[in-house]
C-alpha cells in the first residue's frame, strides 16, 4: 500500500463539491482521513475564493492510476475553468512530492499544521 496525500479545491458550490469529492476519495482511499477546510483567495489575485482541504490515506494503485482516477472524478462534477467545480490534486505518493509550487502556499501549510490525523507531515 502507498501512502498518499491529495488537496481539495473548489470554488463553485464548494461546500457541497467537497463534501461529494470526499466521499468520492473514501471509495478510491483506505483509511481515508480528511482535514478541516479553509477559504483561500485565488493564488493569482482574481478575487475567486476557494474552499480547499486535504486528504489522506493508502492506495494500492500506480500513481498514475491514481492521478488518472483523481481527473476522473474531476470530469464527473463537469469542471471547467474558470469554475472550479472539484480539483483534486495528488501532492504526495509515499515519499515523491507533486505540484512542488503548492508545498508552499500558505494553505497547504496551515492545512498541514492542523492537529488532523491526515495531517502529520509525511
Amino acid at each position: 500500500m502507498h501512502r498518499v496525500l491529495v488537496s481539495l479545491g473548489s470554488n463553485t458550490c464548494p461546500a457541497a463539491h467537497i463534501r461529494w469529492a470526499s466521499q468520492r476519495l473514501s471509495l478510491l482511499l483506505d483509511n481515508a482521513r480528511f482535514s478541516r477546510t479553509i477559504w483561500t483567495e485565488d493564488t493569482r489575485g482574481t478575487g475567486i475564493f476557494y474552499m480547499n482541504q486535504l486528504a489522506s490515506g493508502y492506495t494500492a494503485l500506480s500513481a498514475d492510476a491514481l492521478q488518472q482516477a483523481l481527473k476522473a472524478v474531476e470530469q464527473e462534477t463537469g469542471r471547467t475553468k474558470p469554475s472550479v467545480t472539484i480539483d483534486l490534486d495528488l501532492i504526495q505518493y509515499d515519499q515523491q512530492r507533486y505540484h512542488l509550487t503548492d508545498w508552499t502556499r500558505p494553505y497547504i501549510l496551515q492545512l498541514m499544521d492542523c492537529t488532523y490525523p491526515c495531517c502529520n507531515r509525511p
